[in-house]
């Protein structure tokens, strides 16, 4: 059995995939009903709804009636410590962690000293509608890479199910370099485009925000390399391209990436200006995106001043929507507080 924490958008989508494979799902909810019941599943995508799936969904870990043998934690990196800690009560089960960012895999190796771990970097966009179907809105895929030995015959699982389901579903042998390679992705058009209160489209369209980002990018390849790290391919989206386009002329590579930015979202903003467009002030992902290239690069004696004060701004913003109402469709603001550090 396999148990998803984490029933968003996300997690039900790679929930839905797997049980359309044959794997029996079951999805935890932070606020399901109590007890556990049997759920219809289904996902929309471009040519209409998916066959729905069964699913079994529980409102809490201790509903649970049996032990699953692959706990697959989808949950935002704010709250992974939690999840982390429900997991705790399957010891003996293989964990994986679909998170964005930089840090997941560092947690999970603290808090579990034994046991499996598969790190995941998924590149389909989907969404949860205003009516609480989830609705897919690119092809993308799903890459598997281990993060301790010994978890082969899990990946080979999960792959293969992933494949079945009908998502595109790899292994790759380096989790560092899949992490990092899904940050760079995450990182274009993410963090100036919440700020601005603008999609990357745009951003990538304003010659000001265009080199803030190809500044932003840079130095997340710099801490790479100085990790001995190379960007990998991952499914719809080649980070192996990201440092060419970094080092050739920008009226070159800015029509370019203006497209590859809008086919890999399929429509959707990017988390950040997500979060900040839902004005709960709950703790953003900026830490594990931008916050990770500036930590990263500090502890290597490289400089990130971009991703530093990227990350500092979208806090304020995040703590004051007065802050974020004064930067809305003002690129010149922003490049001017980038430009004060």
């Amino acid at each position: 059995m396999i148990l998803v924490i984490g029933a968003g958008a996300v997690g039900s989508f790679l929930g839905w995939t797997l049980a359309s494979a044959g794997e029996e799902v079951q999805l935890l909810r932070r606020r399901g009903p109590a007890g556990v019941r049997s759920e219809a599943l289904a996902v929309a995508g471009p040519a209409g709804p998916g066959a729905a799936v069964r699913v079994t969904t529980a409102g809490s870990a201790d509903a649970l009636t049996r032990s699953p043998e692959i706990v697959l934690i989808a949950v935002k990196m704010p709250q992974l410590a939690g999840a982390i800690s429900t997991a705790a009560a399957w010891p003996e089960a293989t964990i994986v962690a679909v998170e964005n960012g930089i840090g997941a895999d560092e947690l999970l190796r603290d808090a579990r000293p034994a046991g499996g771990l598969i790190a995941g970097s998924l590149t389909t966009s989907v969404e949860r509608t205003e009516g609480g179907s989830i609705r897919r809105l690119s092809r993308g895929g799903i890459v598997l890479a281990p993060v301790r030995p010994d978890v082969h015959l899990a990946i080979q699982r999960l792959a293969a199910a992933f494949v079945g389901g009908g998502l595109r579903a790899r292994a790759t042998p380096n989790a560092a370099a899949m992490r990092w390679s899904k940050l760079l992705i995450n990182l274009l058009g993410n963090a100036s485009g919440a700020i601005v209160d603008l999609d990357p489209v745009a951003v990538y369209r304003d010659p000001g925000l265009f080199r803030l980002e190809r500044e932003q990018l840079a130095e997340a390849l710099a801490v790479m390399a100085g990790q001995g790290l190379r960007p990998i391919r991952l499914f719809g989206a080649d980070a192996r391209l990201l440092p060419l386009a970094a080092r050739l002329p920008g009226p070159l590579v800015q029509p370019i990436l203006s497209r590859v930015v809008a086919a890999g979202r399929g429509g959707k903003r990017p988390s950040l200006h997500l979060h900040l467009a839902g004005g709960t002030g709950d703790p953003s992902e900026v830490a594990w995106l931008n916050g990770a290239v500036a930590q990263a690069a500090s502890a290597l004696g490289l400089p990130a001043p971009v991703n530093a004060r990227l990350a500092e701004l979208v806090e304020a913003c995040n703590r004051d929507p007065e802050r974020r109402a004064w930067f809305r469709g003002q690129p010149d603001r922003l490049l001017e507080a980038i430009a004060g550090t």
